[in-house]
């Protein structure tokens, strides 16, 4: 009986073992599958990517607007190098320009990425010599004389014999000497560039450009206390670190109410107003019978009503006009007195800046947070306002956002890992299909090599968004920090979703089939089950089932890059939509400027490219050698890219380099947890001494980035660290009251205080039209753009009295100006010196020319004009510091008091004879007077103006009003 009862289980555990093996695709048609589509993949990707480039050449030198745009707006210092019209005119500037062209040309962030790719191209290349040279005859030899013991086609499995799945024992201990060499490898790799991201770093905060600007010595200061929430209170702040004797110029955030959101729904406003207008007069000479209809905003109080259609061109009218109104009410009721929990902290040296910020890195305070401040234009002014713990919330719920997309992202994503990936899984549950499989193996391959790969991709070019918005609500402080928090989600969403749960789920679907098919029909117990499954040997041989997949995955990638270069959507784009849309002037406008690159997607595909290679290369070493050729192909593509086409949006001056840093090292060391896999399923006997011999890899790892970190991190960030002896600390300022007031208010100065209204653009064809459609008002700033548009002022005319105007009325009561545009003007080059369009395509205050966005609208400086040479102050040690700068002045609005009266009755904004302007008395004498221009208020800022005052500019240490 018992003989009997063993003669059952065994029977038993044979057919576990053996639907087992036919679940994991054991059988010859799985893998010719497989291996016709990695052939497919490689052979249409390197076809469709070689007919892109041939249409690049023969494309490129007639159409300058999309595959040049840089070469036509830069100015000349950040001017790429010039290109002929032949085919290959682009070769000698791609690949004979020099690293330090690239950093004056097309600034850091862009080197940065450049020296990553190129990184990556030479580490590839090394690791798919060493790795195929170690790894692929190991595989194959006992790969081969493995199937000979079998009744099996080598020639129908041979995308197969360059894995370990037919390894077993001490052939392990081959992989446990790659996970060294790899590990090596990299290592060497990340420390080469790390020296030379410092080299390029220091040269940086060396250049003219960075030691002339204001915000390289000025700190910003969050959290603070209410009892020092004033100019004084952030001076106190700062001398309580005693680091430095100079002292700062100091201005604290004021509150500018909901002038942000009232900007934000005119600009909206105005835009759709501009969709409207472009679409209704597409053809002036036959206007639409029916006039536009839209549904008002659920943020305008004059409609209750939400679900009512109205007159799209009056309403909008209205609403802008409504909108301008309340914005100028707010922006005269702002008072400095209410301040805020940030301000800006400004000194004469940028080494006394980077010794205080060096200083306060690890402490707090006065409980404040000191750092180094921001580009005003890189902040983003509606999180400094936020307290620690309302971040640390808000971090919270943006994680639990992220998890939640992440587990939703689950559903289809397993779908595809499990079907399309490996279609033999869907022919295993439907039987129908198998038949249909088995009849058109060929096509099916061609679906198994194309569609799974392009679908996986589909999601991701949403996700930046959707991670950037969550990233904002979460609290971060400036755009930089942003974009690497968003670099930083993505590849954690990519490595989960694709390494984790893509790879692994079809071992997790094949258990689950099998417990669920002997559970029914055999009645085996869940637990003789398990006992059959080994799950390292599982998740082992489905890893390298899948392996295909990620060889066709990557080839495609090269086509991803091909179509960068060629620049295909943007010009299919243009084209359909000038033909088949109505374009508005501005989209028009904004179309032929350079675009921004998005700095944070293309790392992450770099990342996560070189962690699929990494993780794969002992499973698939074919993955290698896809990498390092997709690298050598894309290195040179965004070479092209960024040089002639791209510009940087926000410089950060390469600060992504940490989050690349440590995610190699986070690839390097998911490649040995996979090594540890392998040698965990078929090291036998001697896997125990195999794993110990590994557990040295992720500490060195560890070790390595500590010493890059305490090595190089300090200098990539601060231009000096200020160390001093042991106990001697910085002598304390004597006289307080002789500090000199920077503009720095005036230079981090909310946007909202000096921001321009946006203006309707409409083309000049509907010029004549735009009277008779038109009936409300704008009150907005226009745009310096007298050459290339026209603003134009009507009235309305009477229809009782003609060649009279009609009678004010609410709908119309005043000239309504507009700009109108040309077809020949409608051209970035026309506009770039208008912050509305270059603070979008990377203007910096000088890559478009020194005139392009360098002073703020409306501002002292651009009213002054050539007057401050004339007053010497273009000699000043201010002046010196941010003349060509990116952080301008600004006039503040009537109302807006740049001091608190409580702390000082007057403007301390001298005019060489010891008075200082008021808002009562052009002139008043100042109660600290002294006898010479270097008194007490020598350089403090001036009183923010209203329109119609006299600006009076402020003079310096050693100098009077006229520059003696």
């Amino acid at each position: 009986m018992e003989s009997a009862m063993s003669n059952t289980l065994l029977r038993r555990d044979q057919s576990i073992e053996e639907k087992f093996e036919q679940l994991m695709s054991n059988n010859p048609l799985g893998a010719e599958v497989s291996q016709d589509s990695v052939l497919i993949a490689i052979g249409t990707s390197f076809a469709i990517t070689g007919a892109i480039f041939v249409g690049f050449l023969i494309l490129r030198p007639f159409n300058t607007i999309v595959y040049a745009p840089r070469l036509r707006h830069a100015d000349e210092k950040h001017r790429p190098p010039p290109m002929g019209k032949s085919l290959f005119a682009w070769y000698r500037p791609v690949f004979k320009t020099s690293e330090p062209e690239y950093v004056e040309k097309i600034g850091l962030d862009a080197t940065v990425f450049l020296r990553f790719a190129r990184m990556c191209r030479n580490m590839f290349c090394v690791l798919a010599i060493v790795g195929c040279a170690i790894i692929v005859p190991v595989n194959v030899t006992n790969s081969v004389s493995f199937q000979k013991n079998f009744d099996g086609s080598l020639a129908s499995k041979a995308i197969f014999l360059m894995t370990p799945r037919d390894l077993f024992g001490d052939i392990f201990w081959a992989f446990v000497v790659l996970a060294y060499v790899m590990d090596i490898i990299v290592c060497g790799f990340l420390w080469w560039t790390y020296r030379a991201i410092h080299r390029l770093r220091r040269q940086y905060m060396e250049s003219p450009d960075y030691q002339n600007s204001l915000h390289s010595r000025t700190l910003m200061i969050t959290d603070i206390n209410r009892s020092f929430r004033s100019d004084q209170g952030l001076v106190e702040i700062t001398d309580s670190l005693r680091t430095t004797p100079e002292v700062p110029r100091a201005s604290i955030g004021r509150n500018v109410k909901d002038i942000p959101d009232l900007i934000e729904a005119h600009e909206e406003a105005v835009i759709e107003l501009e969709k409207v207008l472009a679409k209704y007069l597409k053809n002036p000479n036959k206007l639409p019978v029916v006039r536009p209809l839209c549904t008002p905003s659920k943020k305008d109080p004059e409609y209750t009503d939400r679900t009512q259609k109205v007159d799209a061109i009056d309403y909008l009218t209205a609403r802008i006009q409504r909108l301008e109104a309340q914005i100028k009410e707010v922006r005269e009721s702002i008072d400095k007195r209410d301040a805020l929990s940030y301000g800006f902290a400004s000194y004469e040296t940028i080494d006394s800046a980077h010794k205080v910020a060096y200083t306060a890195r690890n402490k707090n305070p006065k409980g404040t947070t000191v750092r180094l401040a921001p580009k005003p234009k890189d902040i983003i002014w509606k999180n400094l306002t936020l307290d620690p713990k309302t971040r640390r919330w808000r971090r919270i719920v943006n994680n639990f956002w992220i998890s939640l997309l992440t587990l939703l992202y689950f559903i289809p994503n397993a779908l595809i890992a499990v079907f399309l990936s490996k279609l033999t899984n869907l022919g295993f549950v439907w039987p129908e299909f198998q038949t249909e499989l088995n009849k058109h193996s060929d096509f099916w391959a061609v679906v198994q090599g194309l569609a799974a790969p392009a679908l996986t991709s589909l999601f991701y070019y949403f996700l930046p968004i959707i991670f950037r918005r969550l990233s904002i609500k979460a609290g971060d402080q400036t755009k930089t920090s942003r974009e690497r928090h968003v670099t930083a989600q993505l590849y954690a969403f990519f490595v989960f979703n694709n390494l984790f749960v893509f790879s692994l789920f079809s071992a997790v679907f094949g258990m689950i089939v099998l417990i669920i098919s002997l559970a029914k029909d055999q009645h085996v117990s869940f637990t003789s089950i398990l006992k059959q499954i080994a799950f390292f040997d599982t998740t082992m041989r489905t890893l390298c089932e899948v392996s295909p997949f990620w060889v066709t995955w990557l080839v495609q990638r090269n086509l991803g890059a091909a179509i960068d270069l060629a620049q295909g959507v943007n010009l299919a784009w243009g084209s359909f939509s000038r033909k088949f849309l109505n374009p508005t002037p501005r989209e028009l406008i904004s179309r032929t400027a350079p675009p921004p690159f998005d700095y944070a997607s293309y790392y992450n595909y770099f990342l996560f490219y070189s962690t699929v290679a990494l993780c794969f290369a002992p499973l698939q070493p074919i993955t290698l050698v896809i990498v390092a050729i997709y690298f050598a192909l894309d290195s040179w593509m965004k070479k092209y890219l960024l040089m002639y086409v791209f510009c940087t949006k926000n410089e950060s001056g390469g600060a992504f380099w940490r989050v690349l840093f440590n995610r190699m090292l986070v690839g390097a060391f998911l490649s040995n947890c996979i090594i540890a896999l392998l040698v965990a399923a078929r090291g036998f006997g001697s896997k125990w001494m195999m794993l110990g011999s590994m557990v040295p890899l992720p500490i060195g790892l560890l070790a390595f980035k500590f010493y890059c970190k305490r090595t190089f991190d300090s200098e990539l960030r601060y231009y000096t660290k200020g160390e001093r002896a042991k106990g001697i600390e910085a002598p304390t300022p004597i006289d307080k009251e002789s500090r000199r007031r920077d503009r720095v208010a005036v230079r981090f100065g909310h946007p909202a205080l000096y921001q321009k209204l946006t203006v309707p653009m409409v083309h000049e064809k509907s010029k004549h039209l735009l009277a008779e459609v038109y009936r409300g008002r704008l009150d907005g700033d226009l745009g310096d753009t007298a050459a290339f548009s026209d603003v134009y002022t009507m009235k309305r005319m009477s229809k009782e009295h003609p060649g009279k105007t009609a009678s004010a009325t609410p709908a119309a009561a005043a000239p309504a100006p507009f700009e109108f545009v040309s077809e020949s003007g409608m051209d970035f080059e026309h506009f770039k010196n208008r912050p509305e369009f270059s603070d979008e395509h990377g203007g910096e205050g000088s890559v478009y020319g020194a005139g392009s966005s360098i002073h703020r609208p409306d501002t002292p400086a651009s009213l002054w004009g050539d007057r401050d040479s004339q007053r010497g102050r273009s000699s000043s040690r201010d002046s010196e510091r941010t003349v060509g700068g990116e952080e301008p002045g600004v006039m503040y609005p009537p109302g807006y008091h740049h001091t608190p009266s409580a702390l000082r009755d007057y403007s301390p904004s001298p005019d060489g004879f010891g008075r200082v302007q008021s808002r009562e008395s052009p002139y008043q004498i100042s109660p600290y007077q002294s006898g010479d221009a270097a008194g007490l208020v020598g350089s403090a800022a001036p009183m923010g103006q209203a329109r119609g005052y006299t600006p009076y500019r402020d003079g310096d240490a050693g100098r009077d009003y006229f520059g003696r």
